[in-house]
């Protein structure tokens, strides 16, 4: 008999990880949020989550879908908040489009996560007297 991986929040986690670090899968729940729905929840940290019960399983649902934004939903907050910036024509919103970094690093050296792979552009011949 195979025992089912939790599913919470719509995302399947992983069930041989301890459900501190399983709860990190799920989009929108890092280190901090984890230890704070565990200690809801009062589960501890160190318990495998395969090794969870169906009422532990449910109590970690119902508090992260009603307490916290995560997955689809936090995605979509984030792209309007993008798209906002966009189409109010902020500065930051002008670097959103023009993919650019927005938070003021420079771009001189460097920002090729943002600014992709390099493209050369021709330069001029050396020009006789």
């Amino acid at each position: 008999m195979e025992i089912p991986v939790p599913r919470i929040a719509g995302v399947d986690i992983p069930d041989r990880k301890k459900i501190f670090y399983s709860l990190q899968y799920i989009h929108g729940i890092g280190n901090k949020y984890a230890g704070d729905i565990l200690a809801e929840a009062k589960i501890d940290p160190e318990t495998k989550a395969m090794d969870l019960s169906e009422t532990e399983v449910s109590t970690l649902n119902s508090i992260v879908d009603g307490s916290y934004l995560v997955e689809g939903a936090l995605r979509r907050q984030v792209h309007q908040n993008i798209a906002r910036l966009r189409e109010i024509r902020s500065y930051r919103g002008d670097r959103h489009r023009a993919g650019l970094p927005t938070r003021g690093q420079r771009t001189r050296c460097n920002a090729r996560t943002r600014k992709g792979k390099k493209r050369t552009v021709a330069g001029k011949k050396g020009v006789k007297g």
